[in-house]
């Protein structure tokens, strides 16, 4: 997402380059340029005028330094009050009670039951809690059985009443029952409609004043643009909810319910999340998406990752095996199977700055590693821990072994040596980098 955003406020910054100084004058026009901008990524209206009023005073007022050119003065500006509209900070979700219930609400196919399934995975792995997760869609049948199945990928119980049609009841049956199994948090799915109508506005707001949550999310399609924005205000006018889920983030959105909806509505959004797989869902950082759509990438959310996959024993290991030089093909191919945990590739690329853009058209399957895997799969364990005994005749062997060529197997054995140096001399996150990087030198 945001790629159309981010490309045309590059250029609203470029009518600042070569500039001495910041003038009203040219604020005027590289303003004109952003608002335009953000109008087309369907930012509201209002929202994107007083923005650019906000940095317009904000500019005009700035003390610019020698050392600082207009042109980084404005992304400076531009990129604080970006963070400032989504919400400056992120916030988290309250946990109270016993047990914490979380309602969740939304249109239907708005992606709220594999939403709940991925919150469920991650206060169950994160915090440590033991999670129940309920089956209120009383509509819609495929929902009770898509709950079942996350609920089995995450290891999380799932409470369902498939004969009952009340779902007030069964959201304070589901209670009860995780009180006497000792279940301290309980995610409540809640139906859908396919708009906004008052029977569904009165069965979530019945459940709600039943069950009494600690946190109520609502979650929007991001690619529903500004409309998600406008049901998000409907939704909010009569459930007073505590934050806004985004899905949907790898589709087709310009990215204007993003920036869009903190302002409307005056709710903090709390998650984003993208695909299909249950660990694909991140807290909002405001600040980091800032960056983001400013083609600045985003370090910390790419090493807030790796440290997810890497624990300390993990990587004493590691910097034994490198300090000694017997790292080999089995660490490696643990490291790539710790890289891969770490989600999508080209999303994980994306973060680093000035990777982003250059990748842009790039297709980076997930299966980018499955050749190397192949190869070192086709190793015999020897080889394996001891890759110098690989010559021309074994390297034959493993080419026809794992369907591959010569050149392949070549190929790999270069880059296990560069990328070995790499973290020879980083350890830690650089054996991230260094496959990251021999894995796009494979695609060359």
């Amino acid at each position: 997402m945001f790629e159309n955003l981010t490309d045309k406020l590059e250029r609203s910054f470029k009518v600042l380059k070569g500039e001495g100084k910041i003038t009203e004058i040219n604020v005027a026009e590289t303003l004109k340029e952003i608002r335009r901008a953000l109008i087309d990524a369907d930012v509201n209206y209002k929202v994107a005028k007083t923005f650019t009023d906000t940095v317009k005073a904000k500019a005009l007022g700035a003390d610019v330094l020698t050392a600082v050119k207009p042109g980084q003065m404005m992304t400076k500006i531009v990129r604080d009050e970006l963070a400032a509209l989504m919400g400056g900070t992120a916030t988290d979700i309250s946990l109270d009670g016993s047990p914490a219930v979380i309602l969740i609400a939304g249109l239907q196919g708005s992606g709220k039951t594999t939403f709940s399934g991925k919150l469920a995975a991650q206060i169950k792995s994160k915090r440590g809690r033991q999670v129940l997760l309920v089956a209120g869609d009383v509509y819609r049948p495929a929902a009770i059985e898509q709950l079942k199945i996350l609920g089995e990928q995450v290891g999380v119980e799932v409470y369902t009443e498939p004969e009952s049609k009340e779902p007030v009841a069964i959201a304070e049956n589901a209670i009860k029952y995780a009180r006497t199994k000792g279940i301290n948090t309980v995610i409540v799915d809640t139906a859908g409609r396919l708009a906004v109508d008052e029977a569904m506005m009165a069965e979530i707001t019945a459940i709600k004043a039943a069950v009494k949550p600690s946190e109520t999310l609502f979650v929007v399609d991001s690619m529903t643009g500004q409309d998600a924005v406008n049901t998000a205000r409907e939704f909010n006018d009569r459930l007073n909810f505590d934050g806004v889920v985004l899905t949907k983030l790898d589709g087709d959105t310009r990215g204007g319910a993003a920036i869009s909806i903190r302002s409307v509505v005056d709710k903090p959004l709390k998650f984003i999340s993208s695909g299909e797989k249950m660990d694909a869902l991140q807290v909002f950082h405001p600040e980091r998406m800032a960056d983001r759509i400013l083609g600045m990438g985003d370090v910390v959310s790419l090493v807030e990752r790796a440290q997810e996959q890497y624990d300390e024993e993990d990587a004493r290991r590691t910097r034994k095996k490198l300090y000694k030089d017997t790292f080999d093909f089995n660490d490696f191919r643990d490291q790539i199977a710790q890289v891969k945990k770490m989600g999508n590739m080209k999303e994980l690329m994306s973060m680093i700055p000035g990777v982003g853009k250059a990748l842009r058209d790039v297709e980076i399957s997930d299966d980018i590693f499955k050749q190397t895997e192949a190869m070192i799969g086709s190793m015999t364990p020897a080889e394996r821990e001891n890759p110098s005994l690989i010559n021309a005749s074994r390297r034959e062997r493993i080419a026809r072994g794992s369907g591959t060529s010569l050149p392949d197997v070549n190929r790999l054995m270069k880059q296990f040596e560069q990328s070995r140096k790499m973290m020879r001399s980083a350890v830690g996150m650089g054996s991230v980098k260094g496959l990251a990087q021999a894995a796009m030198r494979g695609r060359r």
